[in-house]
């Protein structure tokens, strides 16, 4: 097999049978002729592959999909309008009411809220296994057991080996959200589990230009989600993003190195300020899941986090006066980006879930960027000495 950038490059890519184009062109069409009366029957009974309509599948689309598919080592991938619509389609797919689902946390504030308030309408019984020996992952009706790796927002570590042990003992079925390591740095199903879905729009596009979602597993079951979660559920991935996709994954490899490099340089500098109480970074040695990150990632991403001395006025001081990061949302960009979970991306979560996630006041997201390190230490320097400040007056 091909090495990573290479197969990031060329798999899936093929020059344009009708043209020759060398670079995937955009299909921008909604449907496709059929030919017959009785291939299109065959074709939307599934006995037959090939295009009908875009919302159940597109070239531009597929290539993507078959890109994706072979970096996370599954059999096939089915792509989506957004990280959201397909962690929604697989779980409408593959449970039904009186199932419930299991997560290890934290997690993204959109995936609980979707989990906790929207699948538990439809009659699913959620549950936060986190703090659970993995003797109690699994209830008598689990039917799917969620962990992200590493954890958005805290960069907690979960042990995927012994996530797909248990899922493979009981029948289960495991799935990680990928979206903060990529398949460069960390390829769940090597580790056993089933099921990988992916934010395409952070790392994977990685310039901040385009929103997608992708979910990689077995061909059969990738098959039942894209007739039923991607067909009925309607969330489709754009020709014109998937291309934007596409072109960012071929640059994945290099720009996860620079993401890497900076991050590294920004946790160091972090954890020796005064004015941080606690930094959040699986490459740190003094970090809880250390010596399981070393395992299962090959570096340790681009996503730090801090806590702050001086709670929600200190991150309010440190945000406001960054110069280089751009407080935003979402993630994985080439430019730094800083938020503040507690008052965006997990703002609709009830306190005492904050509060056992550690998602506390103080607590604020990096996603380091490929700048020089150098020039992202420097802004933090500045930005902490206006903290700094603020505590003495």
């Amino acid at each position: 097999m091909k090495r990573f950038r290479t197969r990031a490059l060329h798999v899936g890519s093929r020059p344009d049978p009708a043209t020759g184009a060398h670079v995937t062109p955009v299909y921008r069409t909604s449907t496709f002729a059929y030919g017959s009366f009785d291939r299109g029957a065959r074709m939307f009974a599934g006995e037959e592959s090939g295009y009908v309509y875009t919302r159940i599948g597109n070239p531009t689309v597929r290539v993507f999909e078959e890109k994706l598919a072979n970096l996370e080592g599954a059999e096939d991938a089915v792509a989506f309008a957004s990280g959201m619509a397909a962690i929604a389609a697989l779980t409408l797919t593959f449970l039904q009411p009186g199932d419930e689902l299991a997560f290890l946390g934290p997690l993204y504030g959109g995936t609980e809220g979707l989990f906790l308030e929207t699948l538990t309408r439809f009659g699913i019984q959620v549950r936060d296994v986190s703090e659970e020996p993995p003797s109690a992952w699994v209830g008598p009706r689990t039917r799917m057991l969620y962990v992200e790796t590493p954890t958005n927002p805290t960069l907690r570590i979960h042990d995927l080996a012994q996530v797909g042990e248990v899922g493979r003992a009981h029948g289960v079925l495991t799935v990680a959200d990928n979206t903060f390591a990529t398949p460069y740095l960390t390829r769940p199903l090597e580790f056993g589990l089933d099921v990988v879905v992916h934010s395409a729009t952070k790392y994977l596009g990685g310039h901040g230009d385009a929103i997608g979602g992708v979910v990689a597993g077995p061909g059969e079951m990738m098959q039942e989600l894209r007739m039923h979660g991607l067909r009925h559920v309607g969330g489709a991935m754009s020709p014109e993003d998937a291309f934007l996709f596409m072109r960012g994954i071929k640059t994945l490899a290099l720009r996860m190195e620079a993401h890497c490099d900076g991050a590294e340089a920004v946790a160091a500098y972090l954890a020796r300020h005064p004015a941080v109480a606690r930094v959040y970074y699986p490459g740190l040695p003094q970090h809880p899941g250390h010596e399981v990150a070393a395992r299962q990632m090959d570096r340790y991403g681009g996503m730090v986090a801090l806590e702050l001395h001086g709670g929600f006025d200190a991150a309010r001081v440190f945000l406001d006066g960054l110069a280089l990061f751009t407080q935003a949302v979402s993630l994985g960009d080439v430019e730094s980006l800083a938020s503040h979970p507690a008052s965006t991306t997990h703002e609709l979560l009830p306190p005492e879930v904050l509060e056992r996630q550690g998602i506390t006041p103080g607590l604020v997201r990096l996603s380091v960027g490929i700048e020089d390190p150098r020039d992202l230490t420097e802004d933090l320097e500045q930005a902490l000495a206006r903290v700094e400040r603020s505590l003495v007056s």
